[in-house]
């Protein structure tokens, strides 16, 4: 795992299966080389294009609040269902890490440097081709299907436990921005 990877991404080690950890960073390290973005403008771009220009929260901001908050839903479903409900913490904060790698594929950066839908990004969204690169990268079913259902395509399929979560945290954090 490159040292840019260990920044953009610390919630990395919070994976303890060594071998999904790094199939997470080898997904996101394929993104970064198909992509025109680079890591610092991860930092800048809005992490959606449907809320208007107005928006200052970046993409990583989005997602790694996104991480964060599926952690601590996961740990709390643990701590009060335990057997009863049990989540895979590794295959839920991968998931989460995930969920919206392939929007990298989806911008594209007009002449003033602004992210703007691409061409590639109108013909497939991102749990598309997220599930693509991490297929890519021997990245298990359990967090394709995390990847593929977290946005509204996957309300038309049956989610697991940790679809659910990463699915309402990435809401959460995106439904409080959207125009009224």
């Amino acid at each position: 795992m490159t040292e840019t990877l260990k920044t953009l991404w610390p919630e990395l080690e919070w994976i303890n299966d060594i071998s999904l950890r790094e199939k997470t960073a080898a997904t996101w390290q394929r993104a970064l080389d198909k992509s025109v973005l680079k890591p610092a403008d991860l930092d800048k771009i809005p992490f959606t294009l449907l809320c208007g220009p107005d928006l200052k929260v970046s993409f990583m901001a989005h997602k790694r609040c996104v991480v964060h908050m599926a952690r601590a839903c996961g740990e709390a479903m643990n701590s009060f269902f335990g057997d009863d409900l049990p989540v895979d913490m590794d295959i839920l904060v991968s998931g989460a890490i995930l969920a919206d790698v392939g929007k990298l594929l989806e911008y594209e950066l007009d002449n003033d440097g602004n992210a703007i839908q691409g061409t590639y990004g109108r013909y497939l969204r991102h749990p598309f081709s997220g599930v693509s690169l991490a297929e890519e990268c021997g990245v298990p079913a359990e967090v394709c299907h995390i990847i593929a259902a977290h946005a509204h395509e996957g309300d038309l399929v049956k989610r697991s436990t940790e679809a659910w979560i990463v699915h309402h945290a990435d809401f959460m954090a995106f439904e409080p921005f959207r125009k009224k």
